[in-house]
């Protein structure tokens, strides 16, 4: 998995999602739009597999891909109903490409062995081959071919698809995506490639990354454009040939994947993106690997896919994505960025909570359905007290067990208190991501930050979970009143004046 490989976010989570219900043996584009998730193990402390699919379950994660065919994965995915891709590692190709019985004793003890009770759906015949291991290139196709025929003679030809995973880097002059083709040096293997996938009904498989998209265009693409934000119709890409408008770095490279193959004469295969993703953390040349870029990414990506839209080229056509990838990795090799790419910690944290509403999926809050609002670590004290001002006053919460005396007056910190008042608002608006945020203040965790006699909202289960309300917001300005958060104790004394938001997301 050569550059593009890793994955995505930071700091808490809601869930991921799904969306599916055809017949195993039918390609993505008629099986629906679905998003599913990669499960690397460059983890120091790598769940077991039971634990790994107790987590699949809650998030509702119904679509997985392995980096390899892990016999304890595959026996605790078994009567799952989650739809598998299993890997042939880049250190195996050259036995498979070479030898027909080696690639028949692969597929006898990596999909026999499990099928059907594993609902296996396809096999990845190593990972950008072509990029990160050229000089297997020759018998990458071959291997393909043998792992088909082995496929064949057990009758699971068709119920089993067989491609590998291309590097985008392998398309030349991406945009405008018209103009798209592969590298011409790579012909004597892409032709064959192309020709065995679409003689299977089968998928091409890439791995699209439009943040090293991003970072490499020296400013040439917009961070917004990168992320799938809004922009305005003047700032899009445009195709000169076509005079389509790209919104957005990942269509734009899904299309030019589509035309690179119909440079070829191959127009009627599908296109699975077999990883995407963001990173939530980096080092100091990589500013925006971030924790909130992370979640805009993924969260956008998955609202994306699943509503069905497809691309400019292919309107309607599903663009089914596996993200990268379901945990942070802090074992891989690489800068903090290569460790970063998860939604997931090692313990089953959500690294942070996606934004999903009108996903059309299906969600789960977080592995024990409880999260949590507090004061982000080293946020400014004077924006935590006006946020907890406004909490108290406009915000319209019960701010008495701070008063001093009560169950939660101590520690008597501005943290603290922030930590309470931002908790029990969060709650009071059915868990609702953008009500916690407080400018910037606050995030979202899965640590119960009760003590003591001390008991938060999320403990007490006092959310209205699933409820939809319009949530209100501080001003960034809120300090200008001069009205003291003490005075909102004693008095009991609440603004009238709240700012509404609409309840949406980036």
């Amino acid at each position: 998995m050569a550059p593009h490989l890793h994955l995505l976010l930071p700091h808490f989570l809601v869930s991921l999602l799904v969306l599916t219900s055809a017949s195993s043996s039918a390609p993505p584009a008629d099986e629906g739009a679905f998003i599913g998730v990669n499960i690397g193990t460059d983890l120091s402390d790598m769940p077991h597999p039971t634990q790994v699919v107790a987590l699949l379950k809650a998030q509702q994660i119904r679509h997985v891909r392995l980096y390899d065919a892990d016999p304890g994965m595959l026996i605790a995915l078994a009567n799952t109903k989650i739809k598998v891709i299993i890997s042939i590692p880049n250190d195996q190709l050259l036995g498979i490409g070479q030898s027909n019985s080696t690639a028949a004793n692969w597929v006898k003890r990596n999909v026999i062995a499990h099928y059907p009770a594993t609902t296996i759906t396809a096999i990845s015949v190593g990972s950008e081959v072509l990029t990160s291991l050229p000089n297997a290139a020759p018998i990458l196709v071959n291997a393909i071919k043998n792992v088909h025929s082995a496929l064949l003679s057990s009758n699971l030809d068709r119920l089993i698809k067989v491609s590998t995973p291309l590097s985008t880097s392998l398309i030349l002059d991406p945009f405008p995506p018209s103009q798209a083709f592969f590298n011409r040096s790579l012909n004597p293997v892409i032709v064959p490639l192309l020709s065995f996938l679409q003689s299977t009904n089968s998928y091409l498989m890439i791995n699209v990354y439009p943040y090293y998209d991003y970072m490499q265009s020296n400013g040439v693409i917009p961070l917004d454009y990168a992320l799938f934000k809004p922009i305005p119709p003047n700032k899009e890409a445009v195709d000169a040939n076509t005079l389509v408008h790209y919104s957005n770095a990942f269509d734009a490279m899904v299309d030019a994947t589509y035309f690179a193959m119909a440079y070829l004469n191959f127009t009627n295969i599908p296109v699975l993106v077999t990883e995407s993703g963001w990173p939530s953390k980096g080092e100091s040349n990589e500013p925006d690997a971030t924790l909130d870029n992370a979640n805009t990414y993924n969260s956008n990506l998955i609202r994306h896919v699943l509503n069905k839209t497809g691309t400019p080229k292919r309107p309607g056509i599903a663009v089914s994505t596996y993200i990268y990838e379901l945990y942070n990795e802090d074992t891989k090799a690489g800068s903090l960025s290569e460790k970063s790419w998860g939604l997931f910690n090692a313990n089953g944290d959500p690294v942070y909570i996606l934004r999903l509403t009108d996903s059309g999926g299906v969600l789960a809050n977080d592995t024990t359905n409880q999260t949590y609002c507090t004061a982000r670590e080293g946020a400014d004290p004077k924006m935590l007290q006006a946020a907890l001002d406004w909490a108290c006053g406009p915000g319209k919460i019960d701010c008495s067990p701070i008063k001093q005396g009560e169950a939660c007056y101590e520690p008597d910190s501005v943290i603290a208190h922030a930590n309470y008042a931002f908790d029990t608002y969060y709650h009071q608006t059915g868990n609702n991501p953008d009500a916690c945020d407080f400018n910037g203040v606050a995030s979202i965790t899965t640590t119960d930050p009760s003590h003591g006699s001390c008991v938060f909202a999320g403990s007490r289960g006092d959310g209205k979970n699933g409820t939809t309300v319009n949530i209100t917001a501080p001003s960034a300005n809120s300090t200008s009143s001069g009205i003291r958060s003490d005075l909102y104790y004693s008095r009991g004394i609440w603004s009238i004046l709240t700012v509404i938001l609409n309840v949406a997301f980036l």
